[in-house]
């Protein structure tokens, strides 16, 4: 399992969203995985089959360039490495379950390409109380990040006027924190900026049916 990489690391991650609601791992995932996602991405931004991002969910959802900017395909398991990814996540889920008694009950994630230009404003990843999202994670993909290219995630305090963390979008690096308590954002990037955004969710159940459809 190469996520987290150590017992150690794990801890420390779990500490940080126990005590902060956030936690950055610097090359926590392997560089094998990262180059083999990011190629399987990069097959798919070739084909074509990204679409570009919206918010809000079901009626809600629209499309809104000037908060986000975009393009995403959400990971299934019919794809090797999308499938090894998402097994990989499952392991951290019965981790979380196991260290902090957080229910949760799946996971969902896609890929996410901010071309020159990209950019998400501050917001929050689930609404207070709506006790659907609860863990959201960010694993980065963006080869040969440097200094000035832009497209950094800011986390905020929850009152939104105090930066807690600036964090690198640099290949390898992966960001959990807890999606009703931290805002955040997407500054604009200035080159392709290419990661996999993940939600760990409890069990929103309707007459059988989990979560019903976005």
């Amino acid at each position: 399992m190469a996520l987290p990489v150590d017992t150690d690391r794990f801890a420390r991650a779990a500490q940080g969203l126990l005590e902060d609601g956030w936690w950055v791992g610097e090359n926590a995932l392997d560089a094998q995985l990262v180059e083999r996602l990011r190629s399987d991405l990069e097959t798919l931004i070739v084909e074509d089959r990204l679409h570009r991002a919206g918010i809000g969910r079901e009626r809600d959802y629209h499309v809104d360039r000037a908060i986000r900017s975009d393009r995403v395909f959400w990971l299934t398991r019919r794809r090797p490495v999308q499938h090894e990814f998402l097994e990989r996540m499952e392991a951290l889920r019965l981790a979380l379950n196991r260290e902090l008694f957080l229910g949760l009950f799946e996971f969902e994630a896609h890929y996410a390409h901010y071309p020159p230009g990209g950019h998400y404003k501050t917001h929050y990843d689930s609404f207070r109380g709506a006790a659907n999202r609860i863990v959201s994670t960010v694993a980065y993909l963006t080869d040969n990040w440097q200094p000035g290219d832009g497209g950094e995630l800011v986390i905020y305090a929850e009152n939104n006027d105090e930066i807690l963390a600036t964090v690198e979008p640099r290949a390898g690096t992966f960001v959990l924190f807890m999606s009703e308590e931290i805002p955040h954002e997407v500054l604009p990037s200035h080159t392709d900026r290419t990661s996999i955004a993940g939600w760990f969710r409890l069990n929103s159940s309707i007459g059988g049916q989990i979560d019903p459809p976005r």
